[in-house]
């Protein structure tokens, strides 16, 4: 019985983990490589240089970028699961992203939406990361 619950735990544990990443398009940031970010480039990921971590599946557009990556994953996931990080602060919602789109901030990935008329990086620009990082926070702490 004591192996069956770990068990169901385990994989309870492991699915929590998925849904709380934007998986859009099966990877997380949409396959885009996350190494290149923080080089401050948004770049698709090639299915050459695919990694797993903790269940969820990223592309790298390089070898280098996957090495790099593999050597210290946590380092390198996007705040927020990969959802829009405007929208965990103000409306404390999971909202897809444009991988386009992006800020790296104390060392951290923050994704955002952005179509038509609404950017969301630039209304997080104007109205303070600061506040609206410590707002999604909290926000983020509720999933």
């Amino acid at each position: 019985m004591r192996t069956f619950v770990l068990f169901f735990l385990i994989i309870q544990f492991a699915y929590a983990q998925k849904n709380d990443f934007n998986l859009q398009k099966g990877y997380v940031a949409e396959g885009y490589d996350l190494v290149a970010y923080f080089e401050q480039h948004a770049k698709k990921g090639n299915s050459k240089y695919k990694a797993e971590h903790k269940g969820l599946a990223f592309k790298f557009s390089s070898i280098q970028n996957l090495k790099t990556f593999n050597a210290n994953p946590g380092q390198y996931l996007p705040q927020y699961g990969g959802w829009c990080a405007y929208a965990m602060a103000t409306e404390g919602e999971k909202i897809k992203i444009d991988p386009k789109t992006f800020e790296i901030r104390d060392g951290k990935l923050y994704l955002f939406y952005n179509a038509f008329f609404s950017n969301t990086l630039e209304s997080w620009l104007e109205e303070g990361p600061e506040d609206l990082i410590r707002k999604a926070n909290q926000n983020w702490n509720k999933f």
